[in-house]
Parts: C-alpha cells; sequence; structure tokens
C-alpha cells in the first residue's frame, strides 16, 4: 500500500485536528506537534495524517487514532491499556484484545475512545484500538475490551511514505 494525495493541511484544519486530539492525548502530545507540518493522505481506503514527513496518525469513521509509529516518536501515555505477555502474539497479529489478558488499563478511558494498547514487560507499543467498555471494567474475567483498528506489521505499519 502506497500513499497518494499529500496535501498540506490548512491552519484551520490542523488547529481542528489539535483540538481533537487534545482532551484524548493531553496538553503534552498537542504542544509537542502544534508546530510540525501537517500533511493529508490517502492510503488505499484509509485516511493518514502524515506530520514532517511520518505516518503518525490515522482516521477511522472521522476519528484520529495515532499509529503504533506515531506512540513511539510521540510519547502518547494517556488511554493506555497494558495486556500481559500471553496476550502479546495474538494482539500483534491483529486479534481483539480481551479482557482476561488486560492487567490493567487508564481508568478515565471512555466506552468509543481510542486507546494504545502495551505489552506488561517492556511497555512497548503493539497496538491501537477503539475500547469496547470503559476502562474501569477492562479487567474483567470475560469478554471483549478493545477492538484492534491497527497493529505492528499491519499495512498502516508498512506504509511507503
Amino acid at each position: 500500500m502506497k500513499i497518494r494525495g499529500r496535501i498540506q493541511l490548512r491552519k484551520s484544519a490542523k488547529n481542528k485536528l489539535l483540538d481533537d486530539l487534545r482532551p484524548i492525548y493531553g496538553d503534552t502530545v498537542v504542544e509537542k506537534i502544534a508546530s510540525y507540518k501537517f500533511e493529508h493522505a490517502d492510503a488505499g481506503d484509509t485516511s493518514v495524517i502524515l506530520i514532517d514527513g511520518k505516518v503518525l496518525l490515522f482516521a477511522v469513521d472521522d476519528i484520529y487514532f495515532p499509529t503504533v509509529r506515531g506512540v513511539m516518536e510521540l510519547g502518547f501515555e494517556k488511554n493506555v491499556v497494558v495486556v500481559d505477555s500471553g496476550a502479546v502474539r495474538f494482539v500483534v497479529n491483529g486479534a481483539d484484545v480481551m479482557s482476561p489478558g488486560i492487567v490493567r488499563a487508564d481508568e478515565s478511558i471512555l466506552e468509543g475512545d481510542p486507546v494504545i494498547v502495551k505489552e506488561e514487560k517492556y511497555g512497548k507499543p503493539l497496538a491501537i484500538g477503539k475500547a469496547l467498555v470503559p476502562g474501569k471494567a477492562m479487567v474483567s474475567d470475560s469478554g471483549k475490551a478493545v477492538k484492534s483498528l491497527h497493529h505492528v506489521g499491519d499495512e498502516i505499519w508498512n506504509l511507503e511514505v
């Protein structure tokens, strides 16, 4: 999959995007990227945002999520779900995150929020998903907690800029 149609975002569109990201990921990350160059592009059926030439955000249903690379580069630390080592191989293959594999989750996560799935031992990001239940209910004995949208090794991860 390759990126097509790169267009630099207008200042108003960039500011709206930053305002949308602020309540989910916090002021620190937004202030860090505010001075960077933002471009919109299409990659197959996926809409992506390039920040200083790197694919760091992607859209699903007009909601922007960070890519796994975006999490590593920008240091997103909010809306994190941590999974145990037994869940890692499933998550990196694109499986949804099940509650029994979750060690801890930010309690501020609301149903429908973008979440970052990290592994327990080293804290490395594995996937990006959408919360199916609130953060307080994620650690339980059964059920699906996070719908996986992007993971290490998928098409978004392998995008050629």
